[in-house]
């Protein structure tokens, strides 16, 4: 039904399998004709159609009367038109089919707000786009490698083709609507020109930047980013830790991966109506009642309080850093915080910390 409906619906498709009817005639008649007309059988009658509608070259299988040689012109003028047919249909199918992909590309784009720029679709790239879209958040890739962009295709993200570095390819991006870039590019030299031009478009952006050399990352910083990681360094010194700290790596690692644990960090944001506002954390007894663990507090627009004792107070605007389970969490979050903002939302409260 799902078939007939698309070939109904698909006046291209429809011409095409109108002509491989019509291709089927031709056969059928091709091979009575020379059955009747040649006394050949009719096998050899489907060869001698297809050997000339083919125009393969190959020699007749018996010498041909005059009926049957213009019997063969018809064949091959008829078969010609319907083969140069079918191919121009086919033609135009395909490119009407990536015409219609780039016109529905362009208008998911457009609506698009509050949405994640990742720039660079390589091994990093690839790895945060699926972090997001496992995660449920909008995000749009800027790539311009053919292979990305049919492993974009393959993974049904929105993309842009073209280079981060050029104006017209971010504002197609949506970068003025955005609420994140996220620069990935493989040279230190192109983040920085991305980065600037992205603070220039959109001032309130936030912008995240990767960096292969250390020293490059002041450079990334003066241009505009937010934030600036170098995964190399960030590996090297996790790999040191494996040889130093073997234990407290492998707790680290349990509780920082993306995919669903036991216990994992999360954060939370005492808001407006919070049965925390004003208590003490040993007022709160979070542990036993809760099951979850306050690592971290960090008022608005002041430093981090790590590892708070007993008597630190918690007040409203507060973000709470928390150690537990996920479901754990989520149920303290909403019931105890008062924080029903959903993930999106939770994401755009980007600004600096001081540490």
């Amino acid at each position: 039904m799902n078939a007939f409906k698309t070939l109904v619906e698909n006046p291209g498709l429809k011409n095409i399998v109108t002509a491989s009817f019509i291709m089927v005639i031709i056969f059928s008649v091709g091979s009575a004709g020379y059955h009747f007309l040649e006394n050949m059988t009719w096998f050899e009658g489907l060869y001698m159609t297809f050997i000339t509608i083919s125009t393969i070259g190959f020699t007749e299988l018996h010498t041909l009367s005059n009926q049957g040689r213009v019997f063969t012109m018809l064949i091959f003028v008829t078969g010609i038109g319907v083969i140069s047919y079918i191919a121009s249909q086919t033609t135009q199918l395909l490119f009407e089919g990536e015409l219609f992909y780039k016109r529905a590309m362009k208008k998911r784009l457009e609506k698009m707000e509050n949405h994640y720029i990742i720039c660079g679709y390589g091994r990093i790239g690839h790895r945060i786009a699926a972090v997001l879209k496992d995660a449920g958040l909008p995000l749009v890739i800027v790539e311009n490698r053919k292979s990305g962009i049919e492993q974009l295709k393959e993974d049904k993200i929105p993309f842009v083709e073209g280079d981060a570095e050029d104006e017209d390819t971010l504002l197609e991006a949506g970068i003025d609507k955005a609420q994140s870039l996220i620069c990935t590019l493989s040279s230190d030299q192109d983040n920085v020109f991305t980065t600037l031009l992205a603070r220039d478009l959109n001032p309130k952006l936030f912008i995240l930047v990767r960096t292969n050399e250390t020293t490059n990352k002041n450079r990334v910083l003066r241009a505009g980013a937010d934030k600036v990681i170098s995964p190399y360094e960030i590996g090297a010194d996790r790999m040191a830790n494996v040889i130093l700290r073997p234990h407290v790596d492998q707790f680290v690692d349990s509780i920082t991966k993306y995919t669903m644990q036991d216990h994992t960090f999360d954060e939370a944001l005492v808001a407006e109506g919070s049965v925390l506002d004003g208590k003490s954390l040993a007022e709160i007894n979070l542990r036993t009642q809760y099951g979850v663990l306050i690592i971290a507090i960090i008022p608005k627009g002041e430093s981090i309080q790590f590892n708070p004792d007993s008597s630190s107070q918690i007040n409203v605007g507060d973000s709470l850093i928390l150690i537990g389970d996920l479901n754990q969490i989520d149920k303290f979050r909403k019931e105890v915080c008062n924080d029903s903002r959903p993930l999106a939302e939770r994401t755009r409260n980007t600004e600096t910390l001081h540490l």
